[in-house]
Formats: C-alpha cells, sequence, structure tokens
C-alpha cells in the first residue's frame, strides 16, 4: 500500500497508533501481579454479608477477581460515614447521575437511599431536576460549540482567577 495521498498516511498513523498502545496495555496487564482471589473473595463476600444482612443474588454474576476492590471502594465511599459528603448527599448525586444514565437499577436503589437518609420528597425531585437541567444545557453549550474561554469571562471566571 502507497503511504503517498494524507488519508492512507493518516489512517496507516493511527493504526499503528493504537497497535503500539494496545501492546502497551498488554505489557502492562502481564506485569501487574494476580489477586489472591479465593481468599480475598470469601473474605469479601462475608464481609457483605456481615454489612448488609445479606448477599444480593447479583454479587453472584460479579467477576471474583473485582469483587474486593468493587466492595472496597463502595464501602470507602458511598457506605462510609468519614467522607466529606454526609449520606444524603451522597445519595442525592447518585440518584442524579442515575437519571441520566439511566439506570433503573440504580435509580431504585438510590431513591431508596436518599429516604433512608432522610431526604425528603422535595430533596429527590430537585436533585433530578438538577441532573436534567445540567444535561439540557451541557446539549446546548457542546451542540452550539460556545467558545470556553469566553464563556468562562461571561460568567465571571476571570474575576474568581482574580482573587
Amino acid at each position: 500500500m502507497p503511504l503517498n495521498d494524507a488519508y492512507t498516511f493518516a489512517s496507516f498513523r493511527r493504526t499503528m497508533t493504537v497497535l503500539a498502545g494496545t501492546a502497551s496495555l498488554a505489557i502492562s496487564l502481564a506485569a501487574m501481579p494476580l489477586p489472591a482471589v479465593a481468599d480475598d473473595y470469601d473474605a469479601t463476600v462475608k464481609d457483605i454479608q456481615k454489612t448488609m444482612g445479606t448477599v444480593p443474588a447479583f454479587i453472584n454474576q460479579f467477576p471474583r477477581a473485582g469483587l474486593p476492590g468493587a466492595w472496597a471502594e463502595l464501602k470507602a465511599i458511598e457506605l462510609s460515614d468519614k467522607t466529606a459528603l454526609p449520606p444524603k448527599t451522597k445519595a442525592l448525586i447518585s440518584l442524579a447521575v442515575a437519571a441520566q444514565i439511566p439506570c433503573s437499577y440504580c435509580i431504585w436503589a438510590d431513591t431508596e437511599s436518599a429516604k433512608q437518609a432522610g431526604a425528603s420528597p422535595e430533596e429527590i425531585q430537585e436533585a433530578v431536576a438538577m441532573a436534567a437541567l445540567t444535561r439540557h444545557w451541557s446539549t446546548i453549550f457542546n451542540g452550539m460549540q460556545v467558545d470556553f474561554e469566553t464563556f468562562k469571562k461571561d460568567l465571571g471566571g476571570e474575576k474568581s482567577a482574580a482573587k
């Protein structure tokens, strides 16, 4: 294949870049140590049982190698009361994001979590409405290709940066 036209050369360059990136990723992944899956997995399942009072059926569908890390992350951020955000705020944020994805499983679970954390129906409604507003205006700004620097200047970005 001759590399004499710009399109062919660009296509070739993209292909080589992807192949180089794939090779680099494969080498990196091969060098990673494998977790002690059986022990970590069993301990994780016991901790889920202890924390939640049950082990949801979907846990059995999650990859064994990934469960210990996924549970640790969930427990450290979402379930912990030793984070910067209180549980109600975390549940409302999660619900707003879930509504935009959309994920019916998450919407149900996050609505229940928000209620358990003391969120009123009005707070739940407002969180979802804020997600919708953010998505709406993001669509407008991106679709109309609004200049980002002008946008920041128009909304006082230069004033706040000067402080």
